[in-house]
């Protein structure tokens, strides 16, 4: 049978990616997600910073990373540096520390470009959603397991439910958008 819940999860898990990759967007700030996208290859596998060490923001322009095995320290140092994060590390003994350089104009009006095609990315998976939704509901109705009517409805719902979650996604563009411009 047919559920809209069913799709509404899969747009509203797309949505949360969207927002994940958002959030390790460098603003000029310091903030712990940044880090979120750099993988470190130890242990034979590749790991996320935050299960290799403490990561703090003691200010707004500065992220620590205490590292817990010294042996980490240089792999989680190249992995910042090969990541497009732009940071260069400070390293004293098992600390790094990460200072946040502020945004030029340059780099603001690139990332504003990065944050709107993120978000037509995102828009793109949410439409690809529907459609899969839309032929679900076609072929439900050429096996004559619903309606015409019950498959007008349904699509209906499925449509609210996409200009809902594109719209959520515009405003999470507008709002990254206006934090970046921020000085």
């Amino acid at each position: 049978m047919f559920s809209e819940n069913n799709y509404l999860q899969k747009m509203s898990k797309t949505f949360d990616v969207f927002t994940k990759e958002l959030s390790s967007l460098r603003t000029g700030r310091a903030n712990s997600s940044m880090l979120d996208i750099v993988k470190v290859d130890v242990y034979g596998q590749k790991m996320p910073i935050n299960q290799l060490g403490s990561i703090t923001t003691p200010d707004p322009r500065m992220i620590n990373i205490q590292v817990w095995d010294l042996n980490n320290v240089a792999l989680i140092d190249s992995s910042i540096k090969k990541s497009e994060l732009g940071l260069n590390p400070q390293i004293d003994g098992q600390l790094i520390r990460l200072p946040i350089p502020d945004l030029s104009e340059e780099r603001r009006n690139e990332m504003k470009k990065m944050i709107k095609s993120m978000g037509e990315k995102c828009k793109i998976s949410i439409r690809n959603i529907r459609r899969e939704a839309n032929d679900e509901l076609k072929k439900l109705l050429k096996s004559k397991n619903i309606s015409e009517d019950e498959e007008k409805k349904l699509e209906k719902k499925i449509q609210t439910i996409t200009d809902d979650q594109i719209k959520k996604i515009d405003e999470k563009v507008i709002s990254k958008e206006t934090e970046i411009m921020k000085i």
